[in-house]
């Protein structure tokens, strides 16, 4: 063991100790958080409107604070944009962190001196328990890639403003500085393909050992990697990396190609960060069946983060947009339930619906995954399809027949051109395309209709056709991010859509 790894080894260790602690105890954590909240907006103009200093229980709470999304909770923000103090959180915000919304356009979320050390303090946390749990601490002994926007920021009334993961490098220690790449000066470039092969520049000859990144944007820069090098893995050109820590996306579509492209498995850290708050990470691992394929959590869920200034609830998903939606607190929940996720936190978050749905596999301790947004899903005939059902119907298919899939997306076909019985339309980029597609289309439908009792008595009622593949040319997604203005960065596909937007844009990569 190396010094670096050596000096923090105790550390890590005692951050465990900590994690196996706020978890055990996870109703306590929420119920002090709510209390310590409550008490330190009480005088902000948020909290005298909704009478924060007269809540003294959950069911107070609950009749007080209204849920909120972002539009709702605008007029309070532009007022601390526009430089007022004591709105939602005394004072004003140390950051803001600048994300886009679908319905609000660019949104402004605060970021407090309470809540900015808790972003990248949670994800050292997350690496440094993976190297207690583990013992594996090499990785701080040599290069790591932290793939992320620009931390250049603008101000906004004195307050510095930019993405999230920009706003990140500024928090990043000075002990870790000396290891991280790229350079400040790299990461300060805003167009994703100037960045990428500068990024390639600076990185071909590091002792590399861990990289963060988005899943897709990651494979951007392994492929080109290798095409600049001339290897065939990323372990040749790295023999040191030994650990890929990720978030916002679903692995599993991507694992199979990032393995390949690897030159095998190796450890990963998930992540759920979000600029709301982080979330959740992974805290649990086991080694696999061989030993030398890495590790992965006991099961899927992530560590429910209830021990960092955010108070949660949870919203039954198919409730969320109901004048007066069930409201539940963390000890109220069930496992395998689908529900919105509400905020309420110590950077003057309150009733914000994050926008994201989970589910818990956990409840000793509190554990969940991500089961895709409140506004991506499909339900233009009442099936109510979410992200989580799609993954886990085409993965497993794929999986079997030897399929990698590059990325995909899906929407309704209400009036088909051809005529016939409407479906649903999976555009799909292939690494590799099955021989027979139809058979291919049709166990996807039979694992979707096993997921979704709605989508199957629409299959069985004669309502819907099942579903189709579109495949796509190669480079399909990426041009169409490009043609949004999202290519790199924490920008994700949306797996799910509504409407035919999407859709609509990829006929024109179909193969002639």
């Amino acid at each position: 063991m190396a010094f670096r790894s050596f000096l923090i080894r105790p550390f890590a260790k005692s951050i465990a100790r900590s994690i196996d602690r706020w978890s055990a105890q996870a109703l306590d954590c929420q119920e002090k958080t709510m209390h310590q909240l409550l008490a330190q907006a009480a005088g902000t103009a948020f909290g005298r409107a909704h009478d924060f200093s007269k809540i003294k229980t959950y069911q107070d709470f609950k009749k007080a604070v209204p849920i909120f999304d972002y539009e709702d909770l605008k007029p309070y923000i532009d007022r601390v944009k526009s430089g007022e103090k004591d709105v939602l959180w005394p004072g004003l915000p140390a950051y803001f962190a600048k994300t886009s919304g679908t319905t609000s356009g660019v949104k402004y979320i605060p970021m407090s001196k309470e809540s900015t050390p808790l972003h990248f303090g949670t994800a050292r946390n997350a690496l440094f328990n993976y190297f207690a749990r583990t013992g594996k601490g090499q990785w701080l002994d040599g290069k790591m890639i932290f793939l992320s926007g620009s931390p250049e920021l603008e101000t906004v009334n004195g307050i510095p403003t930019g993405r999230l993961s920009g706003i990140s490098n500024h928090l990043v220690p000075a002990w870790l500085r000396t290891n991280q790449l790229p350079s400040w000066e790299t990461n300060c470039i805003e167009d994703w393909e100037e960045k990428l092969e500068r990024i390639v520049d600076e990185t071909m000859n590091a002792d590399m050992r861990l990289i963060s990144g988005i899943p897709p944007w990651v494979q951007m820069y392994y492929e080109r990697l290798l095409e600049r090098t001339g290897k065939h893995t990323v372990l040749e050109v790295f023999p040191n990396f030994s650990v890929f820590a990720w978030g916002g996306v679903n692995f599993e579509p991507y694992r199979a190609k990032l393995e390949e492209l690897v030159g095998g498995r190796i450890d990963t850290v998930e992540t759920y960060p979000a600029s709301e708050g982080f979330i959740a990470f992974q805290d649990v691992f086991q080694a696999t069946a061989d030993n030398t394929a890495g590790l992965s959590a006991v099961n899927p869920g992530l560590i429910l983060n209830v021990n960092a200034g955010m108070f949660f609830e949870f919203v039954p998903a198919d409730e969320i947009f109901n004048d007066n939606p069930t409201r539940l607190w963390l000890g109220e929940v069930e496992t395998g339930v689908n529900y919105a996720l509400i905020l309420h936190t110590n950077a003057g978050l309150w009733g914000y619906s994050i926008g994201d749905t989970v589910q818990f596999v956990s409840k000793n301790p509190y554990r969940i995954v991500v089961s895709g947004r409140v506004k991506h899903f499909i339900s233009a005939f009442g099936e109510h399809v979410i992200g989580k059902e799609v993954e886990e119907s085409l993965l497993p298919v794929a999986n079997a027949a030897g399929i990698r899939i590059i990325e995909f997306t899906v929407a309704p076909q209400v009036t088909p051109s051809e005529g016939g019985l409407p479906y649903h339309e999976w555009f799909i980029e292939f690494d590799n395309a099955p021989d027979d597609l139809e058979k291919f289309a049709l166990q996807i439908d039979g694992a979707m209709r096993q997921q979704n009792i709605y989508y199957d008595d629409l299959i069985a009622g004669n309502i819907l056709h099942t579903l189709k593949i579109r495949p796509l040319q190669r480079g399909a997604f990426r041009e169409y991010m490009k043609s949004e203005g999202k290519l790199g960065g924490q920008n994700k596909v949306p797996r799910l859509a509504n409407d035919r937007k999407i859709a609509d844009w990829l006929q024109d990569w179909r193969p002639v």
